[in-house]
């Protein structure tokens, strides 16, 4: 689905990773872990074609990113959800519209009245469906940016430190929607420096734990 062949990604005379091969295959769970400034966030944006790798490859369900126009990009991001560590909303719009923006922003609005209560509903937000974004706690914005990221039901999600800034209750709330999407055959990439947050995943599921560091990927041990 999302390969990565001897990648690597330069910026103002610096390399900050070489030579990355990881393959996502079709429902296989993956966290990301290492050190902050190791490139966890820029090797996710190669993984939905936000950058280009500055050498080797990056295929998106089997074509090659460098050969990609914008708007082909855009069409493969369509199947990649994307919850970022910083999640950002319109303020002005309540959370069910913020929701909903990439089923409108596709042309497919009409398909939110069908789908958004039982989204809403399945993250925990009905109650908060007409709140404001500024009125959400931490928490409930992450699982809003979850639930945004795949209501065009995407078959890949990537979540850049989605628990970074919420309590630990909330944050096994949120590990367990990702756990329910992956056993429901979504491929997934966490990228984390929450190693309470591995501990708990792999008593769950099967998970890879990879770990970026010294400009390099390597496979990395968890002591459950």
């Amino acid at each position: 689905m999302i390969e990565l062949e001897r990648a690597a990604y330069s910026y103002g005379g610096g390399e900050l990773f070489t030579d990355v091969t990881l393959t996502l295959a079709p429902g296989s769970f993956h966290f990301l872990t290492g050190p902050s400034g190791a490139g966890k966030t820029t090797l996710l944006k190669l993984c939905y074609g936000e950058l280009i790798a500055t050498a080797g490859h990056v295929r998106l369900f089997g074509e090659n990113t460098r050969k990609m126009d914008r708007d082909r990009i855009a069409m493969n991001r369509r199947r990649i959800g994307v919850v970022h560590q910083d999640c950002q909303f319109l303020d002005h719009l309540p959370i069910s519209e913020n929701v909903a923006l990439p089923l409108t922003v596709a042309g497919r609005s009409e398909e939110a009245d069908a789908y958004l209560g039982e989204l809403l509903a399945w993250v925990g937000l009905t109650r908060q469906a007409q709140q404001l974004p500024p009125e959400l706690s931490g928490g409930e914005r992450q699982r809003a940016a979850l639930a945004r990221a795949i209501i065009l039901s995407p078959d890949v999600i990537l979540a850049d430190e989605p628990t970074g800034n919420i309590d630990w209750e909330m944050s096994q709330r949120l590990l367990s929607l990702l756990v329910e999407l992956n056993k429901l055959g979504k491929t997934v990439l966490v990228a984390t420096h929450d190693m309470a947050l591995i501990r708990a995943a792999k008593a769950q599921i099967s998970a890879r734990v990879l770990r970026l560091k010294d400009r390099k990927i390597q496979a990395a041990e968890v002591d459950l």
